[in-house]
């Protein structure tokens, strides 16, 4: 299973969103370069290691955009130990104004 089948049916299985994107963005990142475990690594901009998620869920109504974060990133732990190096959030409640 791809990263990104795996981060989306975590996320629909945990929140049952009414609207759900797990977008790769790894290609955006071609060139940037980061520390992995005293390495310094390039990434060439294929694979699965940036992603932003885009949720709307009535599942975060009444917690804080801090709580929400916390929440989706309790739950994709093992894909963010697993490669994931970048992940954006987008969580919104039902109704409310979202970055799209």
């Amino acid at each position: 299973m791809s990263m990104k089948a795996s981060m989306e049916t975590k996320l629909q299985t945990a929140y049952a969103p009414e609207q759900l994107e797990v977008i790769n963005e790894s290609h955006l990142h071609a060139g940037h370069h980061h520390e992995d475990s005293g390495h310094h690594v390039m990434y060439d901009g294929t694979g699965e290691t940036h992603f932003r998620v885009r949720i709307v869920s009535s599942a975060f109504e009444g917690m804080s955009r801090i709580d929400r974060h916390r929440s989706i990133n309790a739950l994709l732990a093992d894909e963010l130990k697993a490669g994931v190096h970048a992940l954006a959030l987008e969580p919104a409640a039902p109704g409310e104004k979202t970055r799209r």
